[in-house]
């Protein structure tokens, strides 16, 4: 049921005689009947006055002393919205405010404060992912509508968790797609693992979609409306890769002209994704082992330390125990790291999911590349069956790319599939293209004249389809087109 908590401290609450329950209040908005309210304030005066005037808006309410107590009431009493005052001994709001944001389900958190605290306030809203703010003294009109505004995004995103789940049952869970019982397997665990602050590390063959995963896990967490940063640590130099990650001061290094923020500041708040995690320098390992116990990074060049708030996820083709036997990656890290592993297959180890996966890609293919293709064709799909995609499912999506551009409309045959693809056979030539011919004495500009008449007429004259095959820019095939005088 949903459920309303209160906290305060520097009163005294104002009450206004008869305007929370006046003609002006209830246009407000209806409010939920089995909603339930924990209100929760060490002032046991304005405690019980806030308590009433919540009551008489038809809300089922329940009290508590403090912060820390309201925390172990929420245990048994399911938290909708979170109202708290900043300045509370034992737990004061942001430090309430910041366990909450550890429960699976964070609740929508509304802040009340006092006058000459509102830029506490507002940074309460922003680094705490706070709801609202009101300042006091308290008016019960603008109290119950933004009650009633942040229980409507409870509902919502309770309606999306729902969908969430019944998504991932269809074989869809964000941008990842699989009904097979590995990939279903791999959907329960994210969203286990997404809402805890735990590191994870995805495993798996190049293609098969780890970075996917990540994004997954950062939308099913807490931190969904923060950032996303990937960094691949196999495509920086050893020399720059400690700059990237951890930022540096200006003189710090030659080329150091500036102040530079490395990604786990810029991250804060939310994902930090460590791609190919296993070929990060020896040297870097140490310091981020250091990061991530401490949790606190050292721009290069200075002195201070900065508190981070950041989930890391690391990412690897390679197999971590095998590395580390040879030397090349630290076991303390990897036990670090290895608090969850999500282990994604090879597509030729779930073939069953390639028809979903089909599916969505060529939905997303038509919209790009602004065809009207309608299916893949049973021969294309007994194809992919027998293939074993040893780039999986980026594979895949590359061939399905160049197959839908070839085609336009229509089914994808096998026909628009590379010559020699799993065994295919060359297509015989079409009658109404004739084929492009090669003869001694010819020029390079009139054997790319005939490559350009030939795709032209494959592709019925679509001039944009023809520009993606030939691998030109629409432009350059215009200008070629008006040297031919066909301009048109």
């Amino acid at each position: 049921m949903p459920t309303i908590l209160f906290t305060g401290r520097n009163g005294p609450w104002q009450v206004y005689p008869g305007e929370d329950n006046s003609e002006e209040g209830i246009r407000l908005g209806t409010p939920n009947r089995s909603a339930r309210i924990l209100v929760v304030d060490d002032e046991v005066n304005q405690c019980s006055a806030l308590a009433s005037v919540v009551t008489r808006w038809g809300y089922q309410v329940e009290t508590a002393s403090d912060g820390a107590d309201a925390l172990a009431k929420l245990k048994d009493f399911d938290a909708d919205v979170v109202i708290t005052d900043l300045n509370m001994p034992n737990m004061d709001g942001k430090e309430l405010l910041d366990e909450l944001r550890k429960l699976p389900s964070p609740p929508p958190a509304i802040v009340l404060t006092a006058f000459g605290n509102l830029e506490t306030a507002l940074e309460t809203v922003h680094q705490l992912g706070a709801f609202w703010f009101i300042e006091k003294p308290l008016q019960p009109q603008v109290l119950k509508m933004v009650v009633e505004r942040a229980l409507d995004r409870r509902r919502l995103a309770t309606h999306a968790g729902r969908l969430e789940r019944e998504l991932a049952s269809r074989g869809v869970l964000g941008e990842l797609i699989g009904e097979s019982i590995a990939m279903q397997e791999i959907f329960a665990l994210l969203q286990q693992a997404a809402p805890a602050k735990a590191t994870i590390l995805i495993t798996g063959e190049s293609g098969t979609g780890k970075e996917i995963v990540a994004r997954a896990i950062h939308q099913l967490s807490p931190r969904r409306t923060g950032p996303f940063f990937a960094v691949n640590c196999a495509a920086m130099p050893e020399s720059l890769i400690e700059s990237e990650l951890f930022g540096h001061e200006k003189g710090a290094f030659t080329g150091a002209v500036e102040r530079r923020a490395g990604c786990f500041e810029l991250a804060r708040g939310g994902t930090l994704l460590l791609d190919e995690i296993g070929d990060m320098p020896m040297n870097t390992q140490a310091k981020l082992l250091r990061i991530l116990e401490e949790g606190r990074v050292r721009r290069l060049g200075s002195a201070h330390e900065i508190e981070l708030d950041v989930r890391v996820l690391a990412s690897t083709n390679k197999d971590l125990a095998n590395v580390i036997g040879k030397g090349a990656f630290r076991e303390d890290l990897f036990f670090r790291l290895n608090v969850f592993e999500v282990h994604l297959p090879p597509l030729r180890e779930r073939k069953e999911d390639i028809r979903l996966l089909v599916g969505e890609l060529l939905t997303g293919l038509n919209r790009k590349h602004d065809c009207r293709v309608t299916e893949i064709s049973p021969e294309v799909l007994a194809i992919f069956d027998r293939y074993d995609w040893p780039g999986n499912v980026r594979e895949l999506r590359n061939l399905l790319e160049r197959a839908v551009i070839l085609a336009g409309s229509g089914p994808v045959t096998p026909a628009h599939l590379p010559r020699g693809f799993a065994g295919r056979p060359d297509p015989p030539p079409r009658n109404a293209e004739a084929p492009v011919v090669l003869e001694p004495g010819m020029t390079v500009d009139e054997a790319e004249r005939s490559l350009i008449e030939l795709t032209l007429r494959h592709t019925g004259n679509n001039r944009t389809r023809a520009a993606e095959i030939l691998g030109i820019s629409s432009k350059t095939l215009f200008n070629k087109l008006k040297e031919y005088g066909a301009s048109e």
